[in-house]
């Protein structure tokens, strides 16, 4: 059955790369992945996978199955970009890995008794996507849940934080700068002081605690009292029970700068807030054998902290079984967020990472399907964290 597995990412390899390719050339951002959905659900379509369009009322989600087995594990695929940055997170990749895990594992999923499905998740950058497809059901009756992500690095142990996004407007009231300075409200002066207040409270929060944020509206004109501003602003923490504790202060800061300058605030949540990850230690022993067997190395330290990121993949591993380990691409010095790493993406080295890391993750189905013990406990819902 290796063999089988291994062959089929062998003649898939140069079609996955061609999707990694063709999803990095036309990058769609959050809830916008119309052309990429539909191009990673064709690709399965096209070897016999039967295929939900608008997956859960969700236009760019999607679901691929094959096979009627007792066991069911399903493999995610994002394939949303970042603004202004295209594939910088390498979700391109993600695609393509899936994908050949997919079709290496489709024909041989009646003798493992499987029910494999890929769903296509979109909105991981800051939407949270899949805690919308948790909440109308789209991973009901899932025994357990896999990707791989890529980073500069192999690392087998996903540690993501818990995050909140959060969209920050202030309005106040324009009026010339020069001529009539004292008739304005002025909004600007609103994220001034709260990023002030945010930059001293850093003094007092927990180590694992992160928070940063951009303007995305700065005024109107120079000359003119700006009159409205705005931001999107994440706060992360160790645990979603830790992120309850300190979000309040943060958003105190922003009320500060309300206060101070007379602007009115408004606080709009941009998703659900995404939770820390839950690793089943079981099935990642089982990617790390099946990935060192296929040529990967794994690593820690400052190189490794891709694996702290936030991930919506987090919400979905509370609910059923999960991993997430991340796969290297030989980027460094350029990581993931950086235009040099979107670049990384399509090289020899991520080229290779596909086709590895799809041998990687069906071999890991391959092990949870076939050994006893372990799909047993998948089938009647037990974790081994």
């Amino acid at each position: 059955m290796d063999d089988v597995v291994a062959g089929g990412v062998a003649t898939a390899h140069p079609a996955l790369i061609r999707l990694s390719r063709d999803l990095y050339d036309h990058p769609e951002i959050a809830w916008e992945e119309i052309r990429s959905a539909r191009r990673v659900a064709e690709q399965l379509a096209d070897n016999g996978f039967e295929i939900t369009d608008r997956y859960c009322d969700l236009e760019t989600a999607f679901a691929a199955r094959i096979g009627s087995g007792d066991l069911r594990i399903t493999l995610c695929a994002e394939y949303d970009a970042l603004p202004g940055l295209g594939h910088a997170c390498g979700h391109n990749l993600i695609s393509a890995i899936s994908v050949g895990a997919a079709l290496a594992l489709a024909p041989v999923v009646d003798d493992l008794g499987l029910t494999l499905s890929v769903i296509g998740t979109p909105a991981e950058e800051g939407g949270g996507g899949k805690i919308e497809l948790l909440e109308r059901g789209g991973f009901d009756g899932q025994h357990a849940a896999a990707m791989v992500h890529p980073g500069p690095v192999d690392v087998a142990v996903a540690r993501p934080f818990a995050v909140s996004h959060s969209r920050i407007e202030y309005r106040g009231k324009a009026a010339h700068a020069a001529a009539y300075p004292e008739r304005g409200v002025n909004a600007a002066d609103a994220f001034t002081i709260a990023q002030v207040a945010i930059g001293l409270l850093r003094q007092q929060l927990p180590h694992s605690v992160r928070v940063h944020g951009m303007m995305t509206r700065g005024g109107e004109a120079p000359n003119a009292i700006a009159e409205h501003t705005a931001g999107r602003w994440y706060v992360r923490a160790e645990t979603l029970a830790e992120l309850a504790e300190v979000e309040p202060r943060i958003l105190r800061c922003f009320e500060a700068g309300a206060w101070a300058s007379g602007a009115e605030l408004t606080v709009t949540p941009e998703s659900k807030h995404y939770a820390e990850f839950r690793t089943d230690t079981e099935l990642l022993a089982c990617y790390e054998r099946r990935a060192i067997a296929a040529g990967r190395h794994f690593t820690s330290g400052a190189d490794a902290m891709m694996a702290r990121a936030s991930t919506d993949m987090g919400n979905v591993s509370q609910l059923i079984p999960a991993i997430h380990p991340y796969i290297g691409i030989d980027s460094m010095p350029a990581v993931n967020h950086q235009p040099e790493f979107a670049t990384a993406t399509t090289t020899p080295a991520a080229d290779t990472a596909i086709g590895q890391g799809a041998v990687a993750l069906a071999g890991t189905i391959v092990d949870a399907a076939a050994d006893t013990r372990i799909r047993n406990r998948l089938i009647h819902g037990h974790r081994v964290d």
